[in-house]
């Protein structure tokens, strides 16, 4: 066969693009036939973020355009053969901004016409990413109360709501259908309880068991079409394989151990906060979808993750802050996580100015996105709400198992076969020593004396902590852990 031969063969292939109406006529008739964007992405295999996109411009290919061409032209067909009147009032247009954009963090985002609650939160959002309403600055999710909501809409009813909500977990909207993620959760539990004739021990003790593949399981429900193909058993760097067959890799996860030297004068009370929920938030982090791969003098990507050498900052505020990389006694390079090269580039950026940026000397890494675990996390998140609610004792056991051994065996471990992936357990824990260092840094930002950071969830202050962080027992608030009394007296005793 000739080269142009070829090239007829290939255009012979090439049939036509089946004709859509334009984006406008799109969402129009979605809107009049009373249809969420979720409703129609998950008949057509797709995220609500994607319908989003194709009302805002852009335009499917292939097969799914075939079957989205096909359902604009069903409800055209019926809407210009219905004649039952309207019986809703006409509701005043709103000029709002394009429908979706792209978020720094990867996902597209929707801007809703009305305010939904935000799933992290529960406060009115403005705009959906990846099908969830919620805020864009975390700020947001963390001040104010459930009460401040914004003026409603001219034409539309104002959304009623108790302040009991946020206590009942604002996600649930997320997932109702009783065959979906959570019901799923909800099965196992039933089951177990039935099996066991009762007895919330015996059941506990089975949940506790199967933990590893229900979480594999409900990774897989929430997957279900997803817009990104993950690889789960790439090939791995020898940097994350483990030197020895009980030692470890060479990654530097940066945990925090530390203890403040010294102390304000005077006695003071600490009190010990645990933060709840740790891993569970650092689901939310940017992960390498694909195999990693090695680059050298490259300038960081934000659209990539994984693992870099780098040469550390000096850090100079240990007398009331933890470095960022936690304690290290030797110097020189280290390969760190992903969270924890962005928490310098943040901590060295114009705005902290807190240290010198890191020098980079290699990566591996892959083409990444914050939001590949969100539903995962929302519905565990959203049943754990419920079952602090209800006082669920054996689902909130079987939860906490659930993502704290997800996060523990996906990397070289004889009880989770189905992914591995060393970099993502890495890149998670390191996120949550990040998000403990956060608040750490915020506390300090806001008055109190940081005393001591441990791991991913204890944080010991001096000071009104109640005007800083939120009090409770969902992800985005803390609880006390202890108080004691700390310092030295006016006769130079110690407490």
């Amino acid at each position: 066969m000739s080269d142009f031969d070829a090239i007829d063969s290939l255009l012979a292939s090439v049939g036509p693009q089946t004709d859509l109406p334009d984006p406008e006529a799109r969402r129009a008739l979605r809107e009049q036939a009373q249809l969420s964007q979720a409703q129609v992405a998950r008949a057509l295999g797709v995220s609500p973020s994607t319908v989003s996109a194709w009302e805002a411009g852009r335009d499917p290919v292939g097969e799914v355009r075939v079957k989205y061409a096909y359902l604009l032209d069903g409800l055209s067909a019926k809407f210009a053969t219905d004649t039952t009147p309207e019986t809703e009032p006409a509701v005043e247009s709103v000029v709002a901004e394009p429908a979706s954009s792209e978020f720094e963090g990867g996902g597209e985002v929707e801007v809703l016409t009305a305010p939904e609650p935000c799933v992290l939160c529960g406060r009115p959002a403005g705009r959906r990413v990846e099908g969830f309403a919620q805020h864009l600055d975390p700020a947001e999710c963390q001040d104010g109360t459930v009460e401040a909501r914004p003026a409603p809409v001219a034409g539309r009813r104002a959304p009623a709501s108790k302040p009991s909500e946020r206590a009942k977990g604002p996600a649930r909207r997320a997932f109702q259908e009783l065959s979906g993620p959570v019901g799923l959760i909800r099965a196992a539990v039933e089951g177990a309880l039935a099996e066991h004739r009762g007895d919330v021990e015996a059941a506990t003790a089975a949940l506790l068991k199967k933990a590893i593949p229900d979480a594999m399981s409900l990774l897989d429900e929430t997957r279900k079409g997803a817009r990104y193909d993950v690889i789960a058993h790439p090939a791995i760097p020898d940097i994350l394989k483990k030197q020895t067959s009980r030692g470890a890799d060479q990654i530097w996860e940066a945990r925090p151990k530390w203890t403040r030297a010294e102390l304000p004068p005077g006695v003071h009370e600490v009190t010990a906060l645990d933060i709840n929920g740790a891993y569970l938030s650092a689901l939310k982090t940017h992960l390498p979808l694909g195999q990693l791969e090695h680059t050298t003098g490259m300038p960081h990507d934000r659209r990539r993750a994984g693992v870099h050498l780098i040469t550390p900052p000096v850090w100079e505020h240990d007398a009331y802050l933890p470095s960022p990389i936690g304690e290290r006694d030797e110097p020189g390079p280290l390969w760190v996580t992903e969270p924890t090269l962005r928490l310098l580039l943040r901590l060295s950026s114009p705005k902290c100015g807190l240290c010198e940026a890191p020098e980079v000397h290699e990566s591996y890494t892959s083409g990444a996105t914050e939001n590949l675990l969100e539903k995962f996390r929302i519905t565990l998140k959203d049943v754990r709400d419920t079952a602090i609610a209800d006082g669920d004792a054996v689902t909130l056991e079987y939860v906490k198992a659930m993502y704290s051994k997800f996060v523990s065996t996906m990397g070289e471990s004889n009880y989770n076969r189905e992914l591995y992936r060393p970099d993502w357990m890495h890149i998670i824990r390191s996120q949550a020593f990040a998000n403990l260092w956060m608040k750490a840094l915020k506390a300090h930002d806001e008055g109190l004396a940081v005393v001591r950071a441990m791991g991913t969830d204890e944080l010991h202050v001096i000071g009104d902590w109640r005007r800083v962080f939120p009090e409770g027992r969902g992800v985005t608030e803390v609880k006390v852990k202890d108080l004691y009394t700390a310092g030295t007296d006016t006769m130079g005793e110690e407490q």
